[in-house]
């Protein structure tokens, strides 16, 4: 009696297929840039806040961020490993600080100066928000990595 239907044999290699990369992409992702320009928006408020408080030695502080975003925002755009690290947490400070400044100025009766405030949290908001997201995480890499010598290591059964 024939057989109703045909059996093909797939031929398999003894090797396993390997696994999906999760090195760095080849093409700059495209909100990298987006995030090096919230970067340097960050930077350009921590510098006018450099100028506001231009007496004193507690200008240091946002020279000193606005010196780490502009290494940040350089670093995530040639795809260093931790450069969207640096580029978060350089932004996580002018937002608490403009955040309890804009908060202070609306104790105050709000105003003006507490729609400027609001204003001025676009930078450190938009910088977060680009900044962690997988593309740009990812576009900075891990590092090189090399595959154990040991190899893979089986699934642990149940049962």
């Amino acid at each position: 009696m024939p057989a109703s239907r045909s059996r093909s044999t797939t031929r398999r290699s003894p090797r396993r297929a390997p696994l999906p990369s999760r090195d760095a992409p080849a093409v700059r992702p495209l909100l990298v840039p987006f995030a090096g320009i919230f970067g340097l928006l960050v930077a350009a408020e921590e510098a006018y806040f450099v100028w506001l408080l231009s007496f004193g030695w507690y200008l240091v502080v946002p020279l000193v961020l606005a010196v780490a975003t502009v290494t940040a925002v350089l670093l995530v755009w040639w795809g260093r490993r931790g450069g969207w690290v640096l580029l978060a947490a350089s932004g996580v400070l002018p937002l608490l600080g403009v955040l309890a400044l804009a908060l202070l100025f609306a104790y105050l009766g709000g105003g003006l100066a507490f729609w400027s405030a609001l204003l001025l949290l676009v930078g450190p908001v938009g910088c977060l928000a680009l900044a962690l997201q997988r593309p740009v995480r990812r576009w900075g890499g891990s590092g090189t990595r090399t595959p154990s010598t040991g190899g893979r290591r089986a699934a642990a059964r149940s049962g």
